[in-house]
């Protein structure tokens, strides 16, 4: 049930204030003529885009090319860190801090280099990415001392060959 304070009006009432739409792209009183003008027309902002991409442009190929340096080398210690790894014998007592490290090192690789797209039709990434998901994939079903089969290795080190090839040659 409603109260009774509910239903009725209240006894003061306040003053209506008188509604005036207040635009941040009308011009103000200060403003005279078209000097002032406070809104921005689809083709002036569309000339102004255009500049800046004309601006920037020029400063992609460099960025691109110390990415590519640097997607080169994380890719080469990768590579050396799989050959280490896979070779070593299933009595040595580093293995299991070596496939972790191995692990992280291409849960990391992966992680950075899957969300570029000028990547992803390279070579060198979609060998890598092969190997490195045989590697990651045997060590999680088998455990960190199982040793990798003889075909499976085969693969797997024909694999970075092929990869380190692509990326000797740009690829």
């Amino acid at each position: 049930m409603a109260s009774s304070s509910l239903l009725t009006t209240p006894t003061s009432k306040k003053p209506a204030l008188p509604f005036s739409p207040i635009s941040c792209c009308r011009p103000t009183a200060a403003a005279s003529g078209n000097a002032m003008r406070a809104h921005i027309s689809r083709r002036e902002m569309g000339i102004t885009i255009a500049s800046c991409t004309v601006l920037l442009v020029p400063l992609t190929p460099a960025a691109r090319a110390s990415s590519d340096e640097e997607y080169v080398r994380e890719t080469t210690e990768v590579i050396n860190k799989v050959r280490s790894t896979i070779n070593l014998e299933k009595t040595d007592p580093n293995v299991a801090a070596a496939v972790a490290e191995l692990r992280d090192a291409s849960n990391s690789w992966v992680a950075k280099y899957r969300r570029e797209k000028a990547l992803l039709g390279r070579a060198s990434f979609r060998d890598m990415y092969s190997a490195l998901n045989a590697v990651s994939g045997h060590y999680i079903s088998f455990g960190p001392t199982a040793p990798i089969p003889a075909k499976r290795k085969a693969r797997i080190l024909e694999e970075m060959d092929t990869a380190e090839k692509a990326l000797l040659r740009g690829r």
